[in-house]
């Protein structure tokens, strides 16, 4: 997300770093480029103004002029106008487990409601102690759409409420009733779609709205649409008066030009971003953290929720005690694979950390099939060759690469890398170097 503006930026800001000292000219010529970025990324127009007017106004100021370090200090008044720009400072999202929670989906046909609804509602029993949910079918004119909810609930284990009407609102308050009486409390009640404003379905809208008083309405729009999806929107609360938005396919979306503008242009903050297709990937929106991506910070915080969301603690301590112990085997390796494995693609979390900006990126190869290789290597091992991979002779090799559809060339590179990682972690774990106090990367 964000790579053309984050290239963009890295090329800007180096030149302007470059610079012993700015002069007026100087910033005129960054803001140009600066301006450029942004409408190429697809943000609104008026936006862009009002952005580079902000900048340039503080960044011609005595205390950048005066500054050591001039260049630094525009790239940071361009950070804090970015939060400014996505801030969600007015905006908590928050679950209560003695209540029923009710939340609208709302937004085109198209841009991913029904699985966002299926999404939100695994984050929220995650994220919320006491919550179960329950999704709502209120979508009765796709075709498929009731179908698509119910098997998103099953792979999560959460109940479907469906009943055979068209009618919207009977369905969420019989719903609601069924709600009481299993003790579910929160529903996520995805509505029907639309290829256009539809004033017959906003009324439908309206009227389900008025009917549930719903805790939260989102608006869910597809991020790749970029400034239609910020027009959209708009209508949108104009009639609905929602209360956030969730952008899905951000991973997809190399622009950014939505998520960077729909705040300015509603009023209302991104608060969720769809990064994938797993029923995991959905994350809180923070302005901080995709500022610092933009401007190629990474984003650390976010790369540590995802490890303690895969990586089990337990699991986590037995590992690092056999370490010391220098008995790391083949098949903790696997499993320490299968736990980045659910982290996420290698190149997202890479580009979470810092300087990893496309620049950086283009001279590291990624390359998640490289990971299947190695754990169909694995698995080709017996147990005992597992523990002991000094076992493997060459009749040995062969075997696993012909069990592993590899070469025997692939299992030679594994068993190399894997002795090298044993030696480097049993100088980590000795006690000169524990001593030393020094951090092992």
């Amino acid at each position: 997300m964000f790579n053309s503006l984050q290239e963009r930026f890295d090329v800007i800001f180096r030149k302007l770093k470059g610079k012993g000292k700015l002069n007026e000219d100087n910033i005129k010529d960054a803001m140009r480029e600066i301006r450029r970025a942004l409408l190429e990324a697809d943000v609104n127009f008026k936006i862009v103004k009002n952005f580079v007017a902000q900048v340039s106004e503080k960044a011609v100021g005595q205390e950048v002029m005066k500054s050591l370090t001039p260049g630094h200090q525009v790239v940071k008044i361009v950070h804090e106008q970015l939060i400014h720009l996505m801030g969600t400072e007015n905006f908590k999202f928050t679950l209560n487990d003695n209540k029923i929670n009710k939340i609208m989906m709302v937004g085109l046909q198209g841009s991913g409601k029904t699985t966002t609804a299926a999404k939100l509602a695994n984050l929220g029993r995650k994220k919320f102690k006491g919550i179960e949910p329950t999704l709502v079918a209120c979508d009765v004119y796709r075709p498929a759409a009731i179908e698509q909810l119910t098997v998103l609930g099953k792979q999560l284990d959460i109940p479907t409420f469906t009943i055979d009407t068209k009618n919207v609102v009977k369905i969420a308050k019989k719903a609601l009733k069924q709600a009481e009486n299993d003790n579910h409390n929160l529903m996520i009640f995805d509505t029907a779609g639309r290829l256009h404003i539809d004033q017959v379905l906003m009324k439908e809208l309206r009227d389900l709205k008025q009917a549930i008083q719903p805790d939260y309405i989102f608006f869910v729009a597809d991020a790749m649409t970029g400034q239609d999806a910020v027009n959209i929107a708009r209508e949108f609360n104009q009639q609905l008066e929602f209360d956030g938005v969730i952008l899905t396919k951000m991973d997809s979306d190399a622009r950014g030009g939505a998520a960077l503008s729909i705040k300015a242009v509603t009023g209302k903050p991104v608060v969720f971003i769809g990064a994938g297709e797993k029923v995991s990937d959905l994350e809180e929106f923070y302005p901080k953290r995709m500022a610092d991506r933009i401007l190629g910070m990474g984003d650390v915080l976010s790369l540590i929720e995802k490890a303690e969301t895969a990586i089990d603690e337990e699991e986590a301590l037995k590992l690092a005690d056999k370490m010391k112990k220098n008995q790391f085997n083949l098949t903790d390796f696997l499993n320490q694979l299968a736990q980045i494995k659910k982290m996420g693609p290698m190149d997202q979390l890479l580009g979470m950390l810092p300087g990893m900006n496309n620049n950086a990126m283009k001279n590291i190869k990624v390359d998640d099939n490289e990971m299947g290789k190695i754990e169909a290597i694995i698995l080709s091992m017996t147990p005992r060759e597992r523990d002991k991979p000094a076992l493997i002779n060459g009749s040995r090799r062969l075997r696993i690469a012909n069990g592993s559809g590899t070469t025997v060339q692939h299992v030679n590179r594994l068993l190399k890398q894997f002795e090298q990682m044993k030696k480097m972690m049993k100088k980590f774990s000795s006690p000169k170097f524990m001593k030393s106090g020094m951090l092992p990367f």
